[in-house]
């Protein structure tokens, strides 16, 4: 017998990930009924919501996939990309002596920043204008009962509101509850993350813009010349993030006001030095003074944090038809903006679960889903657990972030804009070039980090004048940016695609290694000697500076010269204060990257 509160969906939370999940399906499917349940009574909260910038994959999905582009671009800023800072030997007192590293052009793929309480609220409201769609909020003691196999029949639900206990079937339950991680909990499916970061978050009033933090006139700021590397493009537009050893600080634009956070490795930040909004700003500002122009008479409007934000899950989607999305499976960290790209690939995911109606079909979609989603997720692991220190050097984390970035447009970007995540002939194919990746992506993440701790012991100094670094002067990089333009292909093309994007990481990860020995070992030779670049394993990357030396050594002379497939970018300007280094003692115990022994 059907009540009048049975459902196919019940999606518990009315966050970010529920909202928008809820959405996805109405548009999906005419037919599907949704039930949506919270704890709060003001949706969206009144209390400020963190989690604001959006990268290609989450500004593609709620501007294309959910339909909210005009929404978007007429209610939320424009994103002008990802930008870093670090001090200069000029100091950080003033905007212009700060070193940066950038993409210079607006991507063609449109980023967001958004005003997460506003931008929810309107998804809930639209949600809402669909009959199909309930939301029950405030309710208490939610009661789920699952069916543990489709032939055991529906779920069953009940909880209570103010007019009373309401109770019904539902086809699917969704867990969206963040972080209380209902189903997660009750499942005993938590598992423990290898990120051990915290941050201190907080709004202030008005915009911070960061190129008036100068003594220079407002001529003078239009007419510096350095606009003919930087852009001209708003530089508040930009994620903006100022650097240290573990550490960042972002500062992101919203109408009227700025969001602001510090994001740190507990290991090397202690909590009690950022425990608070104020203690925050005491920590920024003695690193980049320039803040001291910014914040310290802004009056804060909301604030928060966490100890310690990463999480995994053992399980996010079941053949018995519920499923976890958001942060109440897993979350990693918020450099790079990887949560809205977890939530897009996740619903998406779902989604296409929910609308296979035949229990084999679906059998075999989660099997490959829940491993897609497994391997998307642990793909972000060495980023943030392996060379997070990275982020206290220029050179070191411009390696770094191309690397990433390079993969991220070619295999996270280009199958989702063409909807190949859910093409079950593409998947295995897809997970098994992915997988190829894993061995290089960490090898490169534990040699940047065993790069940063060498420079440590052999400083240099900062740049004497500001360093301008455009991400796209890696070739790799710009190769992987053409992955936008190629939409619509068959899930063979899309393999071939992936083939040659992957041979260009290979060649970046060998580039990179040889980049790094050269460095080290003050020997050009190690970018070009055919038999020591040829030689390198970019499956087992590892930096041992003993090794780089005598591998160099056995090579013998030769006019020859690696043939690389891209024409190596001119990094010698951040060699420019590299003193003399000293040939290491035969009897040195070569340096072991951070992050654990391979």
């Amino acid at each position: 017998m059907q009540h009048a509160n049975d459902c196919d969906v019940l999606i518990l939370g009315a966050g970010l990930a529920g909202v928008c999940l809820a959405r996805q399906i109405l548009l999906a499917d005419p037919e599907k009924r949704i039930i949506m349940v919270d704890r709060r009574s003001d949706l969206p909260p009144t209390k400020q919501k963190v989690g604001e910038a959006t990268v290609q994959m989450s500004g593609y999905y709620y501007a294309k996939v959910l339909e909210l582009e005009e929404y978007l671009l007429q209610e939320h800023y424009l994103k002008y990309n990802l930008r870093f800072f670090w001090p200069s030997a000029q100091g950080a007192d003033r905007y212009e002596e700060l070193s940066q590293s950038y993409i210079r052009g607006l991507s063609n793929i449109p980023t967001y920043q958004l005003d997460r309480n506003k931008f929810e609220g309107e998804v809930l409201r639209r949600n809402l204008a669909d009959p199909r769609f309930t939301l029950y909020a405030p309710v208490k003691n939610i009661e789920i009962d699952l069916a543990e196999t489709v032939a055991a029949g529906p779920h069953s639900f009940g909880f209570e509101t103010g007019d009373g206990k309401v109770s019904g079937q539902a086809g699917w339950v969704v867990d969206a509850t963040g972080r209380g991680r209902l189903l997660s909990k009750r499942r005993q499916l938590q598992r423990p993350s290898p990120i051990h970061h915290g941050t201190t978050f907080f709004w202030v009033d008005g915009l911070v813009d960061i190129e008036r933090l100068t003594d220079l006139t407002p001529k003078e700021v239009r007419l510096r010349p350095d606009r003919s590397t930087l852009g001209h493009t708003p530089a508040f537009l930009a994620t903006n993030h100022f650097c240290g050893e573990g550490w960042w600080f972002w500062v992101i634009p919203l109408h009227n006001r700025t969001s602001l956070g510090l994001v740190y490795d507990n290991r090397l930040v202690p909590r009690e030095e950022v425990a608070t909004a104020e203690k925050t700003i005491d920590f920024v500002c003695r690193h980049y003074p320039l803040f001291e122009r910014a914040l310290r008479n802004r009056e804060i409007i909301d604030a928060s944090g966490f100890v310690s934000f990463a999480h995994d899950c053992g399980q996010t989607l079941s053949t018995a038809r519920w499923a976890m999305v958001g942060e109440a499976c897993r979350f990693t960290d918020p450099l790079y903006s990887p949560g809205g790209d977890l939530i897009s690939t996740y619903n998406t995911l779902i989604t296409d679960a929910i609308l296979t109606d035949d229990p084999r079909e679906l059998e075999s979609k989660v099997r490959l889903y829940e491993g897609l989603a497994r391997a998307v997720y642990e793909s972000y692991v060495p980023s943030f657990a392996v060379s997070y220190s990275t982020l206290g050097d220029q050179e070191c984390f411009s390696l770094r972030y191309t690397w990433e970035l390079a993969i991220y447009f070619s295999f996270f970007v280009f199958p989702f804009i063409n909807d190949l995540f859910t093409t079950r002939a593409f998947v295995p194919g897809f997970l098994q070039r992915f997988g190829r990746l894993g061995p290089m992506n960490r090898g490169v993440h534990e040699l940047l980090a065993g790069y940063y701790e060498w420079k440590k012991e052999h400083p240099r100094g900062p740049a004497r004048e500001p360093l301008f670094f455009d991400f796209y002067e890696l070739w790799p990089l710009k190769a992987a940016e053409t992955c936008f333009y190629r939409v619509g292909v068959t899930p063979e093309e899309a393999r071939q695609i992936l083939d040659e994007h992957l041979g260009n990481l290979r060649e970046n990860a060998r580039w990179i290694y040889a980049y790094v020995a050269a460095t080290v070992l003050g020997d050009e030779r190690a970018v070009t000697h055919p038999e020591f670049v040829g030689g390198i394993d970019v499956d087992n990357l590892a930096f041992d500076p003993r090794e780089m030396r005598e591998r160099l050594e056995r090579c013998g002379e030769t006019d020859e010269r690696w043939s690389w497939n891209f024409e190596p970018p001119a990094l010698c300007r951040f060699r420019k204060e590299v003193a003399a280094v000293e040939p290491m003692e035969e009897a040195e115990e070569p340096m072991m990257a951070a992050g654990g022994a391979r």
